[in-house]
C-alpha cells in the first residue's frame, strides 16, 4: 500500500489537493465539535461534554436556522439519531476524502449534507454575502464531481490500492 503521487496530468495533482483539503474541512468540523476546540464549538458545548447527546446539532438547529425551511430543521433539534448521523457523516467523509478512499461514497453523502446545510443557512436573510450561492453551493459541486469521478482517489491517494480491495471489487458502489 503506497500514497499515488505519480500524476502525468498536473490537473489531476491539483483536484487530488482539492480532495484533501476538502476532505480535512470535514475532518477539522468533526474534530472541532467532537471536542471542542474553540474555533467554532466551545469546550463546554462539544460532543464529549455532552455524553454524545444532541450537542453537535441542537443549538444549531434550535437557534441559528432561520430560513424559510427552520420548521423541517427545528423537527431534528432535540434528535439523538441525527447527531450521531452527522458526526459519524463529518467524520467518515473527512476520512474518505483525505485517503482518497470510498470516494463515490463520501462524494454523494457529503454533497447530500451539504445541500441540507445550504437549507439550513438563512442565505436569503438581509445581510447575507450572496442571495443565491454560499460555501456550501460550491464544496455540493465539487463533491458531486468527485462522486462521478471516484478515480480522484487515485489522485494523491490511496484509490488505486482501495480498488482492488476484494469486498471493494464485490461491491464497486464503495469506490
Amino acid at each position: 500500500m503506497a500514497l499515488n503521487t505519480n500524476v502525468d496530468e498536473p490537473y489531476k495533482g491539483a483536484l487530488g489537493l482539492v480532495r484533501i483539503v476538502l476532505g480535512w474541512i470535514f475532518l477539522w468540523a468533526f474534530l472541532d465539535k467532537m471536542f471542542g476546540l474553540g474555533y467554532t464549538t466551545e469546550e463546554a458545548n462539544s460532543w464529549i461534554n455532552d455524553g454524545f447527546g444532541t450537542g453537535p446539532t441542537e443549538g444549531y438547529l434550535s437557534y441559528a436556522v432561520s430560513g424559510p425551511f427552520k420548521w423541517v430543521f427545528d423537527s431534528m433539534a432535540d434528535s439523538t439519531v441525527v447527531a450521531w448521523l452527522f458526526m459519524v457523516g463529518l467524520l467518515a467523509i473527512g476520512v474518505a476524502l483525505i485517503l482518497g478512499i470510498g470516494i463515490r461514497v463520501a462524494g454523494i453523502t457529503g454533497a447530500l449534507l451539504m445541500f441540507l446545510m445550504y437549507l439550513s443557512a438563512n442565505i436569503w436573510a438581509q445581510g447575507s454575502h450572496n442571495p443565491l450561492f454560499d460555501d456550501h453551493i460550491v464544496y455540493m459541486i465539487l463533491l458531486v464531481y468527485f462522486a462521478l469521478k471516484p478515480e480522484t482517489g487515485d489522485w494523491v491517494g490511496l484509490g488505486a490500492w482501495w480498488k482492488n480491495n476484494k469486498f471493494v471489487k464485490q461491491y464497486p458502489v464503495l469506490e
